[in-house]
Parts: structure tokens; sequence; C-alpha cells
């Protein structure tokens, strides 16, 4: 049985938030061992704010990339059939050759950092035509100015946003912007039994 994605609690838990959802899209509510759950939450939410509160900050690019080879390892162990790819830099954009895209278009999930008011993470999971399915774990009801990106609540499974592509390419610290380059990084998630490879799919591979 699978789960609706959720939001986040705080002003702050947007990634451990991002990747439970991600791991809530892909694998059934039974598959999922408490020990992910909990060490999802263990290394995130590890940045200090300028006052010095823990977590006040959100999670670091460090312990994304570390929960990365973490669930990776957690994979090999038989327990969960999950694996992952860290990305950071130039190889994180949205494109006909972008490593997300083809994780989306083979069943897996991207959680991304990008920015909303400010650093931010989101999980995609999926493409239709030249945009963007998108769960945001902020939530909002409302519309935005940008008429060209949809607020749904009807797919709590999936989606809460549809954003054209064009958005995520942007340098600037524009809404859903990716950022510059050296800011840039994503988590690419896949349940391993039901991720489409050339040796699944005939049409994947053509």
């Amino acid at each position: 049985m699978k789960n609706p994605l959720h939001y986040q609690l705080s002003e702050y838990d947007c990634g451990p938030t991002a990747v439970l959802d991600a791991i809530s899209y892909l694998f059934e509510r039974e598959e999922i061992p408490p020990e992910v759950i909990r060490n999802v939450m263990l290394y995130c939410l590890d940045c200090y704010s300028v006052e010095g509160v823990p977590g006040k900050s959100g999670t670091s690019t460090a312990a994304m990339m570390f929960l990365c080879n973490w669930l990776n390892g957690f994979g090999r162990t038989g327990r969960l059939d999950i694996s992952g790819r860290y990305l950071s830099g130039q190889s994180v954009y949205i494109g006909q050759e972008s490593y997300i895209n083809d994780a989306l278009k083979r069943g897996g999930a991207a959680v991304v950092r990008l920015f909303y008011d400010e650093a931010h993470y989101v999980v995609l999971t999926g493409i239709r035509e030249d945009k963007i399915l998108m769960f945001d774990p902020y939530y909002r009801a409302e519309p935005f100015d940008q008429k060209d990106i949809q607020v749904l609540l009807d797919q709590p499974f999936r989606y809460n946003r549809i954003v054209p592509e064009s958005y995520f390419n942007k340098e600037t610290y524009e809404i859903y912007a990716l950022g510059p380059y050296d800011m840039r990084e994503a988590v690419l998630l896949f349940n391993c039994r039901t991720m489409v490879t050339p040796e699944k799919s005939i049409e994947y591979f053509i």
C-alpha cells in the first residue's frame, strides 16, 4: 500500500521530508524498514543557524551526499531494493541528456536542491512533455503569480506542482531555479525491482 506524500513540519525540514517522500513514492509502505526513516532524520538537519541553533539552517549538501551513500549501502544488504546516485555541479540540469530526465523516465525519483524563497529541497517524480511533475514539501494551496506553474492537491501520491522545464535551468535565485552550478545537487533514487532498463523495455531501448 502506498502512502500519500507528506509536507514538512517546520520551516527547516524540507531535506529529510523530500527524501522520505521519494522513498514513499518508490516503495509500498510495508516495504520500508523503520531504520531507513530513523537514519534519514538522523543524518539531515545538520546545519546551524547564525545564532548557533542546530537544524535551523536545514540540511547540508554534505549530509545529502552521505545519506545517498548510506541508502546505496543499505540497498546492498537486501533489506530494501533501493539504489541512488548523487549529482552535483554541471551534471544537475533538466534536459534531453540529463541524468535527472533519464531517472524520471525510468520510474525513479530525484531529490533536487533549488530555490523557493531560499535554498529548498523538493522531489521530482515524472515528466509530461516539457513539464516536470514535482512534489514540493512546503505546503501551499494558493496559486503562484507565475501562471504557468500549476498547484494541484488531487495527486497526493505523486505530485502537487507541474512546472515548465524552463524554470529549472536558470542560474539565478528565482522560483524553482537550480541556481548557480557550483551550488547545484541532486539525489537520484530508484526501486531496483521497478526501475525501467533496456533489458526490461524494448521501447526504452529504442
